[in-house]
């Protein structure tokens, strides 16, 4: 798995704990692990250009996805059942850490747990996932919340 983190936003983030938690939700959907992923972290206005010039919408968001190549979770060359999953450049998922900072207030949990379901929910997005329609909804944050929760559970292990 390649998964580069670049942190342009100026904010100090456990950037080791982002590529791990990516590592983990790419590994636990199947992905092929010579795929490709960027995690991007950048400022307040940088987040702003982009959710204005992608989304047509004024002022920063939380996350956002830049998908490069069409893939599934579990998706197979050829659709040969046994057929190891292909390798691909998943894309970007673009997070703006000031933004999570005031949305963790707000859900009463730590800016680390934040940023960790908004890259988790940019992965998913990467790979096919929305939530546009109720069904959407319920599948994409469930699988959500089960992967964050198989993600906080490993790191709560003790290493051998």
């Amino acid at each position: 798995m390649s998964i580069e983190v670049l942190n342009e936003s100026g904010a100090e983030v456990d950037e080791t704990a982002l590529s791990a938690l990516s590592a983990h939700v790419l590994e636990k959907l199947r992905v092929h692990p010579l795929a490709e992923l960027s995690i991007v972290l950048v400022d307040e206005d940088a987040m702003s250009e982009l959710h204005e010039k992608w989304m047509g919408e004024p002022g920063p968001t939380d996350v956002l996805s830049f998908p490069m190549d069409e893939l599934r979770p579990g998706h197979v060359s050829g659709g040969a059942e046994d057929a190891p999953p292909d390798p691909a450049l998943l894309g970007d998922v673009v997070l703006c850490p000031t933004v999570a900072v005031r949305q963790a207030k707000k859900a009463g949990h730590s800016a680390e747990d934040e940023l960790h379901l908004l890259c988790t929910h940019g992965i998913l997005h990467l790979l096919g996932y929305d939530h546009a329609e109720p069904e959407e909804h319920k599948e994409m944050f469930g699988l959500q919340a089960e992967l964050l929760a198989s993600w906080r559970a490993a790191r709560a292990r003790p290493s051998s």
